[in-house]
C-alpha cells in the first residue's frame, strides 16, 4: 500500500476531467492537481516553452512526494512526455496512448477524427500512434484553438460555442468519421456542443476514462494502491482567478477539497 498522492497537471481547468475520472475509479487516492492558469493555453506555445513549463510543474509535484505523475494535457503529453520520463524516478503517464487505443478498438468504419490544439495537431503524434495500432485506419485531424479559451471562460453551451464548433467540425462531418478523439482534456466539457455539430451516432473518445483505467492497472501492478479511507483532490493554480473558480464550482464542486495559489516559476 502507498498513500502518497497522485500528481496531475494541465494548462488549466481541463485536466480536472482526468482528476475527476480517477477520483471516481479510485476513490481512495489523494490527488495533487496543478492548473497552470497563468500560462494557459499551452496549444499556441512553442515546444521549448511547453517543455520548460512541464519540467517546472513536474519538479514541484516530485517535491510533494507524488508516487505517480499524469500529464493531463494532450499538448504537453505530445511534446514533453518522453523527455520527462528520462528525468523523473516515479512513473509518469500521458493521456494520448489510452485515448488512441480506445478509439482504435471501437471504430467500425476505420475512420477516426482527432480534435486538438495547434501544437498537438502539428506534432502529428495522433496520426502516427493510430497508424501504429492499425495502418488501415483513415485519420482526419483538426486544430481547434478557440475551444480551450471557451472552456476556461465558462462558455460551454450556447450560440457562440455552437457556431465555433460547427465551423471547426464541418470538414470532419463531410469525412464521415464514426469515432472522434477529443485530443485535449478541456474538450469533454464541450461534449454536447461537439456532438450537436456532427451526428448522433458519433462515438466521442474522452481520454480521461481510459487514462484512469491505465493508472489503476499501474498502481495495482506496482503495489502503489492507497488504503486511505477516502481520497481528496487538492487543487493548485498558478493564477487564481474568479473565472477558474466559477468553472470548477460549476463542474467539479463536489470533488475538489481545496484550491490554492501556487508559484512554480
Amino acid at each position: 500500500m502507498d498513500n502518497r498522492p497522485i500528481g496531475i497537471f494541465d494548462s488549466g481547468v481541463g485536466g480536472l476531467t482526468v482528476a475527476n475520472a480517477i477520483n471516481k475509479l479510485l476513490p481512495n487516492e489523494t490527488i495533487c492537481y496543478v492548473g497552470d492558469t497563468a500560462r494557459v493555453p499551452y496549444g499556441n506555445k512553442s515546444k521549448m516553452s511547453i517543455l520548460k513549463f512541464s519540467k517546472q510543474i513536474t519538479n514541484w509535484l516530485i517535491k510533494q512526494n507524488c508516487k505517480v505523475i499524469i500529464i493531463a494535457c494532450n499538448t504537453a503529453s505530445s511534446l514533453a512526455l518522453d523527455t520527462l520520463k528520462l528525468k523523473v524516478s516515479v512513473p509518469i503517464l500521458g493521456v494520448i496512448d489510452p485515448g488512441v487505443k480506445w478509439a482504435v478498438s471501437i471504430t467500425k468504419k476505420n475512420r477516426i477524427g482527432v480534435l486538438g490544439t495547434r501544437a498537438t495537431i502539428n506534432s502529428n503524434v495522433y496520426y502516427k500512434k493510430i497508424k501504429e495500432e492499425n495502418e488501415k485506419i483513415h485519420v482526419f485531424e483538426k486544430a481547434c484553438p478557440l475551444f480551450v479559451p471557451l472552456v476556461e471562460e465558462g462558455f460551454i453551451e450556447g450560440e457562440i460555442p455552437s457556431l465555433i464548433s460547427d465551423f471547426y467540425l464541418k470538414e470532419l462531418k463531410m469525412a464521415h468519421i464514426d469515432t472522434l478523439i477529443l485530443g485535449c482534456t478541456h474538450y469533454p466539457l464541450l461534449n454536447k456542443t461537439i456532438s450537436d455539430s456532427l451526428y448522433p451516432s458519433i462515438k466521442l473518445v474522452d481520454s480521461s476514462f481510459a487514462t484512469s483505467k491505465e493508472l489503476k492497472f499501474l498502481l495495482e501492478k506496482e503495489t502503489l494502491i492507497s488504503n486511505n479511507e477516502k481520497g481528496k483532490i487538492n487543487c493548485y493554480v498558478t493564477d487564481y482567478t474568479e473565472t477558474f473558480e466559477n468553472v470548477v464550482n460549476r463542474f467539479f464542486k463536489y470533488n475538489i477539497n481545496s484550491i490554492k495559489p501556487l508559484d512554480v516559476f
